[in-house]
């Protein structure tokens, strides 16, 4: 065993979701050594599972909630100016009909007091439509039976990316992000928390050493409590106590032609009137999300054959000139929403079916007696806050301990990069000069110059949605090495200078992190980007240095990836 103790860290963080990696950000920023662990890619979980909206809950409003959408509305104008190339406005419509549950002027008094809980700073002001100009602006939408409707605005996200950019801001400053390094065990000892971690890859173990350590695995908070800290002097992890009720929401992908969306759309689901969205992607378009109690282990959640046909049932209630069938589905992904357990399911009880979409989205910081801060609950619009929360947390346990932080009061570390974020309002990579250049116009139009020629505009939007300002560095590739320009699936706007760029920068290292998380392919290509995974194996064992065995065993790992996607076909 390599130990690695020579080495103390102030802050060990446990989980590369959006939580974990908003932690590394904060306490990099802030000035504290971190190492950072996962036991897959960064925002491999949850926190690429998600229905990608960064928004405020509008139905949490009837839940009575207010502090947590203001919290949320608060987050969401906080993460705009953080990641304006990743948190884009978009309009919702909330038609209604004769039996959706709540009337007109009932929803336009409810979206008044949602812009009033966002100081009326919303990407756009609520606004009513009658059913004719309905028909101008959504003219899929069912007319029979339609009142009116109101509009008001949210934001889409690529919720991967927006993970991962807030990680490689704490890489920038020095901290050190493993990947694909289980923890086996957390021991603590004279005010040092010794990690015992194991590459997935090698088997090879090491042990890290830090003055805290931050516990942030989502939807694994319970199984990983009760493995890496067993033994532990801590009477809650000793009575193992509930932390969660995870419930699964999964969405399906289908070719924008047969669904044709303008605005994203709030249905009421026919059946059981729960809240889903139909939203526009691009080139596509993807229906979410179903909230059903879940505790299967998160690696293996996936969409049911009966998910699919509900997410489909509503969209052909709300578009019946969609005609949708499982044969237009493209693709499909779940994720497992780590909420905080009401009471009476952490005193034992059985959650109650068909209330799984009641459960507070709130979240939860705690520190058990051997000093381990743990975070679980919330949603991805407000991990930045939960990440300073637990920073907080962080520097004021850390005194009583008498640990000691090093970076407590230090001074962050420079480089060009952070020096540049620090005038640019701490903005993630992609976000640093954005509204200098002129937005997404713009950079697509220096993308396009730098490429010189290699791009056309297709391809040159497309990285810059993904990349923001960063995609200058991979046009300027591509017009060191045109070959970099070529698609990766033809006919799509992908190019291989992504799959380079993903692992030298983006800290990719496999193929599903390159497919999934870096270019999307797994949604959006007709074949789930199966045709090309042989190829981009074998150019990321250039990079990586992979022998045969490894190219195959990667190829096959993402062939289970996708055949888990579309094994609620043998449901049906």
């Amino acid at each position: 065993m390599d130990s690695g103790s020579e080495h103390v860290f102030d802050v060990a963080v446990i989980g590369l979701g959006s939580v974990g990696a908003g932690v590394v950000r904060e306490a990099a920023l802030r000035g504290l050594t971190v190492v950072a662990l996962d036991r897959g890619d960064v925002a491999g979980g949850t926190s690429s599972n998600s229905s990608k909206l960064i928004h405020g809950g509008v139905r949490y409003l009837e839940q009575g909630e207010i502090g947590l959408v203001f919290e949320s509305v608060s987050e969401r104008r906080a993460l705009r100016h953080m990641a304006p190339h990743l948190v884009k406005p978009l309009p919702f419509l909330f038609p209604i009909y004769p039996e959706s549950p709540h009337r007109l002027g009932k929803i336009r008094l409810g979206l008044w007091v949602y812009d009033a809980l966002a100081l009326f700073r919303s990407p756009g002001l609520h606004r009513g439509f009658s059913r004719k100009s309905l028909a101008e602006i959504e003219p899929t939408l069912r007319s029979e039976g339609l009142r009116g409707a109101a509009m008001y605005y949210d934001c889409a996200t690529d919720d991967a990316r927006l993970t991962l950019e807030s990680a490689l801001v704490g890489v920038d400053l020095g901290a050190e992000v493993r990947t694909y390094h289980s923890v086996e065990q957390v021991r603590e000892a004279g005010g040092i928390f010794e990690v015992e971690t194991r590459c997935v890859h090698s088997g090879v173990t090491t042990t890290v050493c830090a003055r805290t350590v931050v516990h942030a695995t989502g939807p694994w908070t319970d199984r990983s409590l009760g493995v890496f800290m067993e033994g532990q002097a801590s009477g809650d992890v000793a009575t193992m106590r509930k932390r969660l009720r995870t419930t699964r929401g999964s969405h399906v992908v289908v070719s924008r032609e047969k669904l044709p969306l303008n605005h994203a759309v709030l249905c009421f689901h026919p059946r059981d009137k729960r809240v889903m969205f139909a939203l526009p992607w691009g080139e596509h378009s993807y229906l979410g999300t179903t909230d059903t109690d879940d505790g299967a282990d998160p690696t293996e959640v996936r969409a049911s054959g009966e998910d699919v046909a509900y997410l489909l049932e509503a969209a052909n209630d709300y578009f019946p000139g969609a005609h949708l069938s499982s044969g237009d589905v493209i693709s499909t992904w779940s994720g497992l929403r780590p909420l905080a357990a009401p009471a009476e399911i952490v005193g034992g009880a059985e959650p109650v079916e068909g209330q799984e979409s009641a459960v507070s989205r709130e979240h939860t910081v705690e520190i058990d007696p051997s000093g381990v801060v743990t975070v679980y609950g919330g949603k991805l619009t407000t991990f930045r806050l939960m990440a300073k929360q637990v920073v907080d947390e962080v520097l004021r346990v850390g005194a009583p301990r008498g640990v000691g932080l090093r970076g407590v009061g230090s001074r962050v570390r420079t480089s060009k990069r952070s020096r540049r974020m620090a005038r640019d309002g701490l903005k993630l990579p992609g976000g640093a000069g954005w509204e200098d250049m002129g937005g997404r116009g713009g950079v697509c139009d220096r993308v396009l110059a730098l490429g010189e020629g290699t791009l056309d505009e297709r391809t040159a939007f497309h990285l810059v949605d993904t990349y923001g300002v960063s995609s200058q560095e991979l046009a300027k590739r591509c017009a060191a090495d045109p070959e970099l320009a070529a698609p990766l699936v033809e006919g799509r706007p992908e190019v291989w200078a992504q799959v380079d760029w993903a692992v030298e920068r983006e800290l990719a290292q496999s193929v599903s992190d390159v497919m999934v998380r870096r270019t999307q392919l797994f949604y959006r290509a007709e074949d789930q980007g199966l045709g090309v995974v042989q190829a981009v194996a074998e150019r990321m064992a250039t990079v990586l240095d992979w022998d045969r065995d490894r190219v195959a065993r990667e190829v096959r790992g993402y062939g289970s990836v996708v055949a888990r996607s579309r094994a609620w076909k043998q449901d049906c």
